[in-house]
């Protein structure tokens, strides 16, 4: 069979951009750094949201919608964060042919804006916990684009909560960390994640705290899957969101922000794709099974066809029939490898004609022989089977490329090809800083037993160095 995507091990940024392009995903839009998602990928994404969007409601947030367009003089309020935001902005100064009094930005993130009717919603104690969440559009102009990776516009759900005490809002910014994204990444996307805390030189602008989900794409290097913010009392006194607490005193509210993005989109191809294409977690796909018609005679094969996807479709199996059969079968085989069909059964003349059709699973593309009477049982125990196989399949592959070592040197060489693990003192500010002009960052920081340390100044600390996307 002729070569389709260039493979992963001889180039493997050129074979993200192939994928994407042969597998219908996603293109280029008009204005350098934005992106067209096309409607393979925003199936994907739609079931993220919707698996998203259930988590986050169970942990108490509310959804609401915030504009687009921000007065700058919002963002001039805290100081860092504009600092952090600055080389980012799209900024509007005209609008009906006018020039505007006041210049707006497009939103790059809604802390600002947030914060500013979170100061008119919140009078008295009893208003809190504010848990907000918005699935909206960013813009953050980007000079070295790449779908779904880095581009000028793309997708997210943003959350904005304010909290009467700091203890409240830093185990709320965790409990969005654990129950919503970990599980999310770990149980849909089947994405192996490591938690940990950013750098101060890390941190989102603006924040106290950063916590982070990092994964490791198929080539070694880090991926950033998303992070959750502690922002102390920063923006609700730039933005004077505060309460009457039940002594009767005026406080400061405390903050937080927590995101995740189409980048998550990347981050599964780069996980989970192969030589032939995507491999998309069962749980995940829109389509888990794809019924294929290998060729007709009379019509009874396509018939028989429909009867399965009937079954599988009673089974609660997410199963659609391609019956396309003026199209080759070998081409049809090939775009669903390239779309990551989990399960295709192939129904074909010759199989049909002895009761049997033929299972290939995506995972490992093996062909199983079964009787058309097994093949619902078979389609639902491999989907459960292969959620699992491709979880353990990429954390094995972190373990395999993550380097125990215990000096800066060390760990700048590791790097080159996937992971290292070094202690924190080892490492320090200024070696994080040598790091950096080496391209390589500290992507977290966490204990000994795995969990979030309170602070990077907190003894024995591991970091983890590495590239990243």
């Amino acid at each position: 069979m002729a070569r389709v995507l260039t493979p992963r091990a001889e180039d493997f940024p050129r074979w993200y951009q192939d994928l994407i392009s042969k597998a219908e995903l996603a293109d280029n839009g008009p204005v350098r750094g934005t992106m067209v998602i096309r409607p393979t990928a925003y199936a994907i994404w739609e079931r993220m949201q919707a698996d998203m969007d259930t988590r986050i409601k169970a942990a108490g947030a509310e959804n609401a919608y915030f504009p687009l367009f921000i007065p700058e003089s919002y963002l001039k309020r805290e100081a860092e964060h504009v600092e952090g935001f600055s080389p980012e902005l799209a900024v509007v100064t005209h609008g009906g042919g006018k020039q505007l009094a006041e210049p707006v930005v497009v939103r790059p993130t809604s802390e600002t804006v947030i914060g500013e009717f979170m100061a008119k919603w919140v009078d008295s104690y009893r208003d809190l916990p504010l848990l907000l969440n918005q699935w909206a559009n960013v813009v953050r102009w980007e000079m070295r684009p790449r779908v779904f990776l880095r581009t000028s516009e793309f997708l997210w759900q943003e959350g904005h909560t304010a909290h009467a005490t700091e203890a409240d809002a830093k185990d709320y910014t965790l409990k969005i960390h654990h129950e919503v994204y970990e599980r999310h990444m770990r149980d849909l996307l089947a994405i192996p994640v490591v938690l940990g805390r950013k750098t101060n030189r890390e941190r989102f602008a603006g924040a106290t705290s950063t916590y982070t989900l990092e994964a490791m794409m198929g080539d070694g290097k880090a991926l950033q899957m998303g992070t959750s913010h502690e922002l102390g009392q920063n923006f609700a006194k730039a933005f004077d969101i505060g309460y009457s607490s039940q002594a009767g005193t005026r406080e400061y509210a405390w903050t937080t922000s927590w995101g995740t993005s189409t980048r998550m989109l990347g981050g599964l191809i780069m996980c989970h794709g192969d030589d032939n294409g995507m491999r998309i977690p069962p749980a995940l796909a829109p389509v888990q099974a794809l019924v294929t018609v290998v060729k007709e005679t009379d019509g009874s094969i396509t018939s028989a066809a429909r009867t399965l996807v009937e079954d599988l479709a009673a089974a609660g199996v997410r199963v659609k029939l391609d019956d396309r059969v003026d199209t080759p079968f070998g081409r049809r085989a090939v775009d669903a490898e390239l779309k990551g069909y989990p399960i295709r059964v192939e129904v074909g003349p010759r199989d049909l004609a002895e009761g049997r059709v033929v299972l290939v699973r995506r995972f490992d593309g093996s062909k199983t022989p079964l009787q058309l009477g097994e093949a619902v049982g078979a389609v639902t125990a491999a989907l459960e089977a292969d959620q699992k196989a491709l979880y353990d399949e990429a954390l094995a592959r972190r373990e395999a490329h993550t380097v125990e070592v215990s000096t800066l040197d060390e760990a700048l060489e590791a790097a080159g090809t996937g992971w290292a693990r070094v202690p924190w003192s080892a490492v320090g500010v200024d070696g994080e800083a040598l790091a950096n002009e080496r391209a390589v960052t500290v992507r977290c920081l966490f204990r000994a037993d795995g969990s979030i340390p309170a602070s990077q100044d907190e003894p024995d600390l591991t970091a983890i160095l590495a590239r990243s996307y």
